[in-house]
């Protein structure tokens, strides 16, 4: 079947699935106002030289990151100004990482001056895009679609209004929650935690035989490396299979490494522990998606799809009343308010309330 890629925006967000029919491929969230930075391109100034950690930290424009002595910070001095590019987003305290093995392109991009963003790196739908090279791509925004003209041309086709359609719609919306229920009557129960990301198999109403649990795992496997990949889970991953003594769990191995393997980011089996438990690790470059949904920013975003799910022309928006990390994110995204305002015509009142748990909103109608 037909590779497609659907871009379905909403203020501040652009949801962006890859589907073949009505199987989900990929998935991304592209968040204009906040972009994860990976892929930027800028010119930096050491801040401090950090032997202990075989490194250095770099100034940039807004943030600052940190160069390993083996992507160039060897043998360089505080204060030093140098082209980097940041190769992994920032993650809860630590900012970006960076790497000074620039391109002759991207070193004479960067060129002489003080510290600041050269350009941007690609965003989500362009990093699927270049995935799926034959794919067209389906936007339902004129606004957004007038951004991508320039750079996917024919490919592009805007059919306001369009959505996912039904098989795809529940599929993404799936990822949002930490149980999938599988066709065999099998389950995945995925858990993240600060240090690892847990996986349980549990086989459900598929269980039968002892003899059958070899099957049913390995029937499996190809769900649970699709939900790796379309949840973007990162770092540690161990799997907890179903029904399988330790010792027999491992004749499992060639068949993760297999589904592995087609996953762009080339996760790694590295086996089972005592335990039987499966680990799997894989490269963290851009936030994987249950950071993304649960966050200040992801909270302000579904006020605002709640606010345009429900607008009909009406003479005015609904006040949006929340709690104060909720409105700091909302305010320091450049874009979502500004797509509302384009949208209705309307600008949104925000009210900040403490007395809100920290990812709390409410609705409600301004008679003043």
């Amino acid at each position: 079947m037909t590779v497609t890629i659907h871009a379905v925006s909403t203020p501040g967000e652009v949801r962006v699935a890859v589907s073949s029919g009505d199987e989900l491929l990929d998935y991304a969230l592209w968040r204009p106002g906040a972009p994860d930075s990976v892929g930027d391109l800028h010119r930096g100034r050491i801040a401090a030289v950090v032997p202990a950690m075989a490194g250095a930290f770099v100034a940039l424009a807004d943030a600052e990151g940190f160069l390993p002595d083996s992507e160039g910070a060897k043998g360089l001095t505080a204060g030093t100004i140098l082209g980097v590019r940041v190769t992994r987003a920032a993650q809860g305290q630590k900012g970006p990482r960076l790497t000074a093995k620039l391109t002759a392109e991207e070193q004479a991009a960067v060129g002489t001056g003080s510290v600041g963003l050269v350009r941007r790196g690609r965003d989500p739908l362009h990093r699927l895009a270049a995935r799926y090279p034959q794919a067209p791509v389906i936007a339902d925004d004129s606004a957004l679609a007038a951004g991508l003209r320039s750079t996917l041309g024919a490919r592009l086709t805007l059919q306001p209004g369009a959505t996912f359609n039904d098989d795809i719609a529940a599929a993404v919306d799936a990822l949002a929650e930490p149980v999938v229920d599988l066709p065999n009557g099998s389950r995945l129960s995925i858990w993240p935690t600060p240090a690892l990301v847990a996986i349980d198999v549990d086989s459900g109403a598929a269980a039968g035989g002892r003899h059958q649990h070899e099957a049913i795992n390995r029937a499996v496997l190809p769900a649970l490396a699709a939900q790796i990949r379309l949840r973007n889970l990162s770092g540690a991953i161990v799997v907890d299979l179903a029904g399988l003594s330790p010792r027999r769990r491992s004749a499992l191995a060639p068949d993760l490494e297999r589904v592995l393997a087609s996953d762009p980011l080339h996760p790694r089996f590295l086996g089972f522990t005592a335990l039987g438990l499966a680990e799997i690790v894989r490269p963290r470059v851009h936030p994987p998606l249950h950071e993304l949904l649960n966050s200040p920013l992801a909270a302000a975003l579904a006020a605002l799809r709640g606010i345009i799910a429900g607008y009909h022309a009406a003479a005015r928006l609904p006040v949006l009343r929340a709690a104060p990390p909720v409105v700091t994110a909302l305010q320091g995204d450049p874009v979502a308010l500004a797509d509302l305002v384009r949208r209705t015509g309307h600008n949104l009142i925000v009210r900040s309330d403490p007395s809100l748990p920290n990812l709390a909103w409410v609705l409600e109608h301004d008679d003043g």
